[in-house]
């Protein structure tokens, strides 16, 4: 037997190396908050855009809007990036931020437990146990990919993957191949299937709403404007920022403003796909944003191509080498990918993280449905900060926006901790039950409630736990300054509740 090494002390702990982490650590050691660590199970920054190589991976935001605001990049090769410049772009910044001597990668969090009597959160890792007085979780809700629960899908013989974890080592050419899903990782990967492999069949659900694509190549002469015109790349931003908010309405208030983007959606079918009975298949029966709206320009053609078949028929199960639909067809295959998205309405790394009371983030969210004080601190969980936390995501801009948002309220939290003398803070429930309430009575009057569909937006409950029902210039106002009203703040163990004084 020997004994278990002492845990590392750090004032912060950050969890996850892709935008949400990589953005605290920058920002927290623009603050004078040095002692950090950033904690990553891969091998490198990235996240989400680390993972996801599949053929055709690229942004569906405009490239000029994906990036941090205070790193610009004037190097894009057109308006919507590939994921190798994303993830170049991502390991580019945080090579001149001076942050990665403090990143461990290659290390999962088990489990981290908040002590009560020592104030700080115990996190044990598959490297060792660390002891933060704050952790900041920047795992993301895109990094679980989520198989499929089809009867035989383990009895498989052949190649099975999902779209997140892509494995390279297989060559598709000329293989017979299947992709379960249609949406947002399958409209770029199917384009790109269909020009190698000998066969493949899509297994579509339920048909996405896809515009086209209208990207551009940016030439030398716009790159080097971009890089050396001053004001120029920060006009671009802006103008695509103004453009994405003014979609808001369409999903939020009045659906029905989005009629002109429908025709444009179903003129790209039109154009894509010859065939009245393929078409109809790909035609949605659903108000159009309700579920993700997808763009592309190839995906159609792609489907009416001669080595592709498109099932609309349930699957019934998969077989050793085959898929069977539930009228009895049996499909032989080589290879199965799987394109079913994420574990984004229950996020699995809340069942390692336990509170106050004993109990876990998961246990607390399970009757209820994921719900935070504007998706980023949570009842009984004190000292821990979410970034892309419970109805953070967007259907229409740019996820940066929102986590440069959320990064900011926890950097004045932090701030006011560090002013005040403050060891804890912890929201109040009632702050927070205030909060979602209304968040969700807004809910209620979006497309994504009212639309008529069933989306990954959703949970068990039918609640959108996962989309912010306003214009992300609404998020960043509301999260501009720590409200310490809202919270219960303590010094030396001594609780002191925020409106009783906070600056005593």
């Amino acid at each position: 037997m020997t004994e278990a090494a002492p845990a590392q002390r750090v004032d912060h702990l950050i969890i996850g190396a892709g935008f949400a982490g990589l953005c605290a650590a920058i920002k927290l050691q623009e603050d004078g908050e040095r002692d950090f660590v950033v904690l990553e199970r891969g091998p490198d920054v990235g996240g989400t855009w680390r993972d996801n190589t599949y053929p055709g991976a690229a942004c569906d935001v405009p490239s000029q809007l994906y990036s941090f605001s205070f790193a610009r990049n004037p190097d894009w090769s057109s308006s919507y990036s590939p994921q190798p410049e994303i993830q170049a772009y991502i390991q580019r910044v945080a090579r001149r931020s001076g942050t990665l001597d403090r990143f461990v990668f290659d290390t999962t969090v088990e489990d981290a437990d908040w002590d009560d009597t020592a104030q700080r959160w115990t996190v044990r890792t598959s490297g060792g146990t660390w002891s933060a007085r704050t952790v900041i979780v920047g795992a993301g809700g895109l990094s679980e990919p989520r198989l499929p629960e089809i009867d035989g899908i383990d009895t498989f013989q052949g190649t099975l993957f999902h779209t997140a974890q892509w494995d390279h080592s297989v060559d598709l050419t000329g293989k017979r191949v299947a992709v379960i899903g249609t949406g947002a990782s399958a409209i770029q990967v199917v384009p790109e299937l269909q020009k190698i492999v000998a066969h493949l069949d899509v297994y579509q659900r339920t048909a996405p709403w896809v515009i086209p694509r209208n990207d551009r190549t940016y030439g030398d002469l716009e790159r080097r404007a971009l890089r050396y015109v001053p004001g120029l790349q920060r006009l671009y931003r802006t103008g695509v920022y103004l453009a994405k908010e003014a979609t808001v309405p369409a999903f939020t208030l009045w659906p029905g403003i989005s009629a002109p983007a429908q025709k444009q959606a179903l003129a790209n079918i039109r154009k894509g796909i010859k065939d009245p009975a393929l078409r109809e298949k790909v035609t949605p029966h659903f108000a159009f944003g309700c579920k993700r709206v997808l763009i592309s320009n190839d995906y159609y053609p792609a489907l009416a191509a001669d080595n592709v078949d498109l099932v609309t028929d349930p699957i019934a199960k998969v077989t050793g080498s085959s898929i069977v639909t539930a009228d009895g067809t049996e499909r032989e295959i080589d290879v199965l990918v799987v394109a079913t998205g994420f574990y984004t309405t229950e996020l699995p790394i809340t069942e390692h993280i336990t509170g106050r009371h004993g109990q876990t983030l998961a246990e607390q969210w399970r009757d209820s449905g994921m719900t935070a004080y504007k998706g980023t601190t949570v009842p009984n969980f004190p000292n821990l900060f979410f970034i892309v936390g419970p109805n953070t995501g967007l259907g229409h801009s740019s996820m940066v926006l929102m986590i440069e948002s959320q990064v900011a309220y926890i950097r004045d939290a932090l701030r006011t901790m560090r002013t005040g003398g403050y060891d804890v803070v912890e929201v109040d429930q009632a702050a927070t039950d205030r909060y979602n309430a209304a968040l969700q009575g807004r809910m209620r009057r979006t497309v994504w409630s009212a639309g008529g569909c069933d989306s990954w937006y959703l949970d068990a409950h039918g609640k959108n736990t996962t989309l912010w029902p306003r214009s992300t210039w609404d998020f960043r106002r509301r999260l501009a300054s720590f409200d310490p009203e809202a919270y219960t703040l303590s010094r030396a163990a001594r609780p002191v509740h925020a409106r009783e004084d906070v600056t005593a």
